[in-house]
């Protein structure tokens, strides 16, 4: 098994249960499926694009979906971006997305956040931070003063780009001293890039969660409210048994879809599980998509 898998089966018992199991049915791509589904729902990372390319044959497959009627939205854990960069990123990687289709574990923190009290909050987050869809937030950024970790209310873990183990340690330190409220906009563990994988805010989030006993609220993939985000804005008339979840991680695009009702597709070839026994994978975690694809 990869790392990546094997970090996800050590933090399952936090994770939500699987709702179901699916047929396992293989297909090489989506528009074989395609005149099962109304509505795709498409992981990012490792199923638009790894890292900064697009995967190939797939802004194209997606264009065919997309005039053939479908509802193809993107569903994705990217919270370290505004709502106007990843529009551009994906419009530079050849996709075209209405922007309400594109609904980010960032949105899901927002709308958490506007029902928050008042807060000063710890952000955590890379420079690339937008705050543009967010309420008006008292915050300060973290880096290497405990000072400024001992002075806030609560903590927002946006993205891991700047994240350090040094920092780590200090913000440890400031929870078992003061535990507070953790906000995580990103479940993640680790993410595809050309270079090897990164590691995301859902690795530091648990890490933190084991050292310190303060349990993190996490929003986005698998969780329900970035399901519930996405499924809001198909209305009420949607048809669970046509809408398709499809990512690369058992863990979270296909748990995260079994929980929320609706089909999944694994992609095999392209993101987290590549080069992996896929049929062992999926024998061990217990998590059985619908469909698996070669790629999207």
């Amino acid at each position: 098994m990869n790392q990546a898998f094997s970090a996800y089966e050590a933090i399952r018992h936090r994770l939500p249960a699987s709702n179901g199991s699916g047929a396992c049915r293989d297909a090489a791509h989506l528009g074989e499926i395609a005149d099962d589904f109304d509505t795709v729902l498409l992981d990012a990372f490792g199923v638009l694009n790894r890292g900064q390319d697009p995967i190939p044959s797939v802004p194209e497959r997606v264009r065919d979906l997309q005039a053939a009627g479908k509802r193809v939205m993107v569903v994705s854990n990217a919270a370290g971006f505004s709502h106007s960069t990843l529009m551009a990123r994906y419009q530079r990687l050849g996709y075209e997305f209405d922007p309400e289709d594109v609904v980010t574990s960032r949105k899901t923190l927002v709308r958490q956040l506007e029902q928050e009290p008042p807060r000063h909050w710890g952000l955590i987050a890379g420079q690339q931070f937008g705050p543009e869809e967010f309420p008006p937030l008292d915050y300060r950024m973290l880096a290497d003063d405990i000072d400024d970790y001992h002075a806030v209310d609560g903590f927002l873990f946006v993205g891991a780009s700047e994240w350090t183990a040094a920092r780590q340690r200090l913000l440890i330190e400031s929870l078992r001293a003061h535990p507070r409220r953790l906000l995580v906009a990103n479940p993640d563990l680790l993410a595809p890039q050309e270079g090897g994988d990164s590691i995301e805010p859902g690795t530091h989030a648990h890490q933190v969660q084991d050292e310190t006993g303060v349990e993190p609220a996490f929003y986005g993939k698998p969780f329900a409210n970035i399901f519930d985000l996405a499924l809001e804005r198909l209305g009420p008339g949607i048809d669970r048994d046509r809408t398709l979840m499809v990512g690369d991680t058992l863990h979270t695009d296909i748990l995260g879809g079994q929980a929320a009702g609706i089909r999944t597709a694994l992609v095999t070839r392209t993101g987290v599980l590549a080069g992996m026994d896929i049929a062992a994978a999926i024998e061990s975690s217990g998590i059985a998509p619908d469909w698996i694809l070669d790629q999207a």
